[in-house]
Order: structure tokens, then C-alpha cells, then sequence
């Protein structure tokens, strides 16, 4: 793998104080790496489900960003809805965009902006619409190589899916991994962040786009995440984005890549695995709870009979249902355990 994209910031603008307090330790991380940091993002418009949801500082934030720029040598990258927005960054010096996942789902407004910057040297960064649908990804982007800009970035955040039961969002990897055979030379990365909601899977995640041969990492970073006014949880400290990028594997020897997709695979599975089943446990200390309160028996063999039945429609081989046959025993007596 060549040298790997790094994006890095926190998820909005919420002071100056704030921006520069990040950028500056920002900084310092990189230097100690021998690395370069290739764009400091940072929201200044943030499109919020919830109206009364830290919205941004808007227009009052450019400035501090054109500054940082000058301070620090980081090119910034901010997100942009409308076109109104594309040309009061334009004005401010900052030609580097990236197009959020809402806005994503709208092929009308991408189009406006992807004319608002038509022939003009903007880094365009195009993340996943919020629904898992390829071709309107693949088109997003279609529009900004179409309107001639200088470099087009795609983006990788995770889809929104009811049935995801970890994740923020689900990775649905066969979506990134077929736009990167459809544009083999189109850089795309990583935004863990948002995939992952919560800073305790990130580095997992970002070692497993990495090996499945994402050309970067695009990750929120705050100066002081417990008080930060929008997503907490997924927000790394400077401290932490640097030894996480320093503990990451960036080079994939080409012998055992796809050993080491696999694994990394395997790894993303059970640790979903492991938070599902102690979510169970959970779940099982409640059915406890309620059976106490009305004098209902541990064991009811009914019930576990068709536990069981569910489990094993989904073994067809002899040897996966054997296994499954111990495991549900298993299982079963740690849970009576727990109610007892």
C-alpha cells in the first residue's frame, strides 16, 4: 500500500479555542509520527435529526478554519448541502468538500453543487448515501468526475440499517469493495467513526478496511470528547488517533492478503458475536426478573424447545449442527444459572 490518506478532526466547529486546541495536538501527533496529515476535517454546517441538536457555527467558523490552514499547513475539508455554502467556502480559501451522507440520498442537490464547482481545483470527498444502494453512490460520484474538479474521494461511512445490532451503522463491505473494482483508481477510505458510533471499535474496523485495501482513514478527533457538542462516543482524543495510527498495519504483504482479509473477517464477526450474546445475558437477567415477580418457573422446556428449532433451521451440514446442538446446551444451563 502506498503512503495512506489521513483525515482527521473533530466533528464540528464548536469554538476557536476548541479548533485550535485540536489542530495543535493534532500537529504535535503527526510530527512524532514522521507522517503528514493530509486534510483537517471539520463540521461547520452540521444537518441534524434533531432540530434542537448543535446545528454548527456556520459562517462565523471560516475564518478560524482559513487561519488554521496558514497555522498549521493542514489543508481543511468541511461538509457543504447547498450551493450558498460551496461559495462562502470558495471565498474563505477552502477548496476541500466532503458531500454527508444525508445529502447523499438527493441527486438533485449533489448535482447543484457538482455545478457550483465545475472546472475549479476543489477536493470533492463523497461518502456513502444513507441507504445501501451502489448506483446512487457510484452516480454521486459520477457527477463530480463528470464536472472536471481537481481529485474526487469516495468515502465509506456505513448504511443505515434497522437490523444492525453493533455498529452505528453496518459496514455492508461487498458495497465499497465492488466501487473500488468499478474505480480501481479512485481513492476511498475509511470513516470508522461514523460506521463504528463508539471509539471502542474503530481500531478494528479501520485494520479491516485497510486490509481489504482502502487507500485511507478518515477519522473524528477532539481535543476533549466527554465535552464535545455533538457525538461523543465516537470522537479519539490526539493522544488516541495516534496510537491507534501507530499500531495499525498500513503495508498488506500481497502473499497473505487474503489470509489476512479473512482473519480480520473473523475477528469482526466474533467481536460482534461476543456483544450479542452478552446483550442476552442481559436480556435473560430481565426474563429472570419478571419470572420471580409472578411465580413462574426456571425451566419451561416448551420455550427452549423452540429456541432450539430456530437456531438449528439454520444448519444444514451435520457437523455445524452437532456443533450447534452443544453449544444451545450450553448455552441453556449458563442461562438457567444466571435466573437461578
Amino acid at each position: 500500500m502506498t503512503k495512506p490518506l489521513l483525515i482527521a478532526g473533530p466533528c464540528a466547529v464548536e469554538s476557536e479555542r476548541q479548533l485550535l486546541t485540536t489542530a495543535g495536538q493534532l500537529h504535535q501527533a503527526v510530527q512524532r509520527l514522521g507522517l503528514a496529515l493530509d486534510f483537517f476535517r471539520a463540521g461547520v454546517w452540521k444537518p441534524r435529526s434533531n432540530p434542537a441538536s448543535f446545528k454548527g457555527l456556520g459562517h462565523e467558523a471560516l475564518p478560524w478554519l482559513a487561519d488554521l490552514q496558514r497555522s498549521f499547513g493542514f489543508r481543511v475539508c468541511t461538509e457543504v448541502m447547498t450551493t450558498a455554502q460551496v461559495e462562502a467556502c470558495e471565498k474563505a480559501g477552502i477548496t476541500a468538500l466532503w458531500i454527508g451522507a444525508r445529502t447523499s440520498v438527493n441527486p438533485t442537490d449533489v448535482q447543484k453543487i457538482a455545478d457550483a464547482v465545475k472546472g475549479k481545483p476543489f477536493t470533492i470527498m463523497v461518502k456513502n448515501p444513507l441507504v445501501p444502494d451502489l448506483k446512487l453512490w457510484q452516480g454521486n460520484l459520477e457527477r463530480f468526475l463528470m464536472a472536471d474538479v481537481g481529485q474526487v474521494i469516495a468515502v465509506h461511512r456505513g448504511f443505515a440499517d434497522g437490523n444492525e445490532n453493533i455498529y452505528r451503522n453496518a459496514p455492508c463491505w461487498e458495497i465499497p469493495i465492488d466501487l473500488k473494482v468499478l474505480y480501481p483508481n479512485l481513492p476511498i477510505v475509511c470513516d470508522p467513526s461514523h460506521l463504528c458510533g463508539h471509539v471502542q471499535w474503530i481500531p478494528q474496523i479501520a485494520q479491516l478496511a485497510l486490509n481489504y485495501g482502502f487507500n485511507g482513514l478518515m477519522l473524528e478527533c477532539h481535543c476533549n470528547p466527554a465535552e464535545a457538542l455533538s457525538d461523543t462516543d465516537q470522537q479519539l482524543t490526539p493522544a488516541e488517533w495516534e496510537n491507534l495510527i501507530r499500531n495499525l498495519s498500513f503495508k498488506i504483504n500481497a502473499s497473505n492478503a487474503d489470509l489476512i482479509k479473512q482473519r480480520a473477517l473473523l475477528e469482526h464477526v466474533d467481536t460482534q458475536l461476543s456483544a450479542l450474546l452478552a446483550r442476552r445475558m442481559e436480556i435473560v437477567d430481565e426474563i429472570a426478573r419478571i419470572k420471580k415477580e409472578n411465580n413462574l418457573p426456571v425451566v419451561q422446556p416448551q420455550q427452549w424447545q423452540q429456541v432450539k428449532e430456530r437456531y438449528l433451521k439454520a444448519g444444514q451440514d451435520p457437523a455445524y449442527r452437532e456443533f450447534l446442538a452443544r453449544f444451545l446446551e450450553l448455552l441453556h444451563q449458563s442461562s438457567i444459572q444466571r435466573q437461578q
